[in-house]
């Protein structure tokens, strides 16, 4: 009679005085499949395909590169492949390697099981008017962030900024469910205190999304 696997996970195997059978080895086959490593094209082909899945399936999505675990109730990431650094698209006001910290970019990573977005670089801001104001409201993106890298509700974050024209060390940073990133904080020249840095520093900013 079939033989069950020596590590309990559920496979069987024809003993040697079974009778061929090639369906049986079949089935056993495809059962190997589901505690294997599964590779699809992305979360939807692979809901698509694994309608009922099981606790402790592992699919690997190619287009996320997302290695996601079901546990028992959702798909979670529990890994994430290699996560390119993308320069943001700026607003008219603002400009790249404020206080030379580099661009203004962001990325995608899984950082202890949530998929979240982490900024680095700084910004160059001026302001214009009488009183003197920050650009755009301090929204300091041109275009909004792809979906992938937008929160599910308004993220805050503390930003450095320069202390020259500042009388704080620190920005609020919203990131906004909208894709953009707003600096807040700031204030008009004839204000007291006065804060309008000229640069803003995002290098160790990130959010869970």
């Amino acid at each position: 009679m079939p033989i069950s696997d020596t590590f309990g996970q559920g496979f069987t195997a024809l003993d040697y005085g079974d009778s061929p059978d090639l369906k049986k080895m079949g089935e056993s086959l495809l059962g190997m499949a589901g505690q294997s490593v599964m590779r699809f094209a992305s979360a939807s082909a692979r809901n698509a395909t694994l309608t009922a899945p099981t606790a402790g399936m592992v699919a690997w999505l190619a287009g996320e590169k997302l290695l996601t675990v079901y546990d028992g109730a959702a798909w979670v990431a529990v890994a994430a492949g290699t996560q390119s650094w993308t320069t943001v698209s700026l607003a008219s006001g603002f400009s790249h390697d404020g206080n030379s910290n580099g661009s203004f970019q962001y990325r995608v990573v899984n950082l202890f099981g949530e998929q979240t977005l982490m900024l680095r670089g700084g910004l160059g801001v001026t302001y214009s008017g009488s009183p003197s104001v920050i650009a755009n409201s301090g929204v300091v993106t041109g275009t909004p962030l792809p979906a992938p890298a937008r929160p599910t509700s308004l993220r805050t974050v503390t930003g450095a900024c320069s202390t020259t024209s500042s009388d704080a060390l620190s920005v609020k940073i919203d990131i906004l469910p909208t894709g953009h990133i707003q600096i807040v904080g700031t204030t008009s020249a004839t204000a007291k205190p006065k804060i309008q840095p000229p640069w803003v520093s995002f290098n160790g900013c990130f959010c869970s999304l």
